[in-house]
């Protein structure tokens, strides 16, 4: 009898942590400086997967890279590439409004090009590095850097 309450107790504890885990999405932060299209797309596409595999993601954009969240964005981030067409502009702005991607430039991209948030597309805010911070090192958290 002491066995089974014990059984059903640790039967049931095991059922509410795994609910929980499933609850909570793996998180994603990706950073993105790399200056060449090629990259910067690929970053868009690992990102992309990784949502559809069920994390909870979100961009930063920081230097050369975060050109791609200007309205009047460079050619190398519009311009579609092989083998698919997609752009690491189109790519990103699909995943925000399917995925509600949080993308953000890192806090002096903005000063450092001399502009304000007007320059950026709907929907990209200049990150705030404690905010940042934390999701960087947040348990679960995963980092991808290009």
């Amino acid at each position: 009898m002491r066995f089974s309450k014990f059984l059903t107790a640790s039967v049931f504890a095991v059922g509410l942590a795994g609910s929980a885990q499933a609850q909570d999405a793996n998180a994603l932060v990706t950073i993105l400086t790399a200056p060449e299209p090629q990259t910067q797309l690929m970053a868009m596409v690992l990102t992309m997967n990784a949502i559809a595999a069920g994390a909870q993601a979100e961009l930063l954009l920081c230097g050369p890279a975060g050109d791609i969240a200007l309205k009047d964005a460079p050619a190398t981030a519009t311009d579609g590439q092989p083998p698919k067409g997609a752009s690491p502009q189109g790519l990103m702005k699909t995943m925000m409004e399917q995925n509600d991607l949080k993308v953000q430039v890192c806090a002096i991209y903005l000063p450092g090009k001399g502009a304000d948030a007007s320059v950026l597309i709907d929907g990209v805010t200049a990150a705030a590095p404690d905010a940042m911070g934390a999701a960087i090192v947040a348990p679960g958290t995963t980092v991808m850097s290009f």
